[in-house]
């Protein structure tokens, strides 16, 4: 079985991360950090914005080994690191089709109310558009 697990350094994703290193640690364990890209790069900018997104995307990837490790807590724990550039729930759901995911592990950042229904929830977005199980972690 193979669990994805969106990862973006933020204690819900820290709580998922561990999640699935304990329910899951027999599996294949991917985490997957999603850099965002700014909008509205156009004409010259282009190829300085990939220059930077680049390098954005080499320092997410040294961070989230970092972290990973340290979430991991056991060298029984398996799992590899991959980033992403773009949009966190179209990436995210994305990576996992196109690498044949069983399941997704999110973090929740609770929101609720006007909050959720203004900002919206990158969970409740992956979860939707998932055609695997995805399990929201609290």
């Amino acid at each position: 079985m193979t669990i994805l697990v969106a990862y973006d350094g933020s204690a819900p994703a820290q709580q998922a991360a561990e999640y699935a290193f304990t329910t899951h640690a027999d599996d294949e364990i991917i985490l997957l950090r999603v850099v965002e890209a700014a909008g509205g790069s156009t004409g010259a900018s282009i190829n300085y914005a990939q220059d930077l997104l680049t390098e954005e995307e080499d320092t997410a990837t040294d961070t989230l080994r970092e972290e990973a490790a340290d979430l991991a807590n056991s060298e029984n724990v398996q799992f590899t690191t991959e980033t992403a550039v773009g949009r966190p729930d179209r990436e995210i759901v994305s990576f996992a089709v196109e690498n044949d995911v069983d399941q997704i592990v999110v973090g929740s950042h609770g929101r609720s109310g006007v909050s959720r229904v203004l900002l919206g929830s990158v969970a409740e977005r992956i979860a939707r558009r998932a055609p695997m199980p995805v399990t929201i972690v609290r």
